[in-house]
């Protein structure tokens, strides 16, 4: 667990982001306080969930694939675990924010990717890579 991440974020709804969490994304539940935020298992990762009013900015940032929202966070998956996500986000009442792409065909960087925001308009990139051994490779 050393190596974990933490990242905490408003969740609107507290009840209706946790159930998005868990149901669409496949998500756990963890440690909570009732009615003021819950620790959910985002792939090995500490995501926290707080019970909030607050407005989320929405800014937009020019990639190869277009125009891509920022702030936003996400999980590396398998193909596998990609699939299935995409099924369950499909199968679900969220739409995608940014459809699945394939970025980067060919190079040994190639990746899908899709954005897909929570009920409380927190903006998720979930990706999966060819190759995931050279996201982190030095030249």
């Amino acid at each position: 667990m050393s190596a974990t991440f933490h990242l905490a974020v408003p969740a609107g709804d507290l009840a209706a982001t946790e159930e998005f969490y868990t149901k669409v994304l496949g998500c756990k539940s963890g440690n909570r306080e009732e009615g003021r935020w819950v620790d959910i298992d985002f792939w090995g990762n500490e995501l926290t969930l707080h019970q909030s009013t607050e407005a989320l900015p929405s800014v937009r940032h020019d990639v190869d694939m277009g125009n891509v929202a920022v702030p936003h966070f996400g999980a590396h998956l398998t193909e596998v675990e990609f699939a299935e996500l995409k099924q369950r986000v499909e199968a679900s009442t969220y739409d995608y924010l940014d459809d699945p792409y394939r970025r980067f065909i060919g190079t040994e960087f190639e990746q899908e990717t899709f954005f897909v925001k929570d009920p409380n308009g927190n903006v998720l990139e979930m990706k999966t890579m060819v190759n995931p051994a050279v996201l982190f490779a030095t030249a």
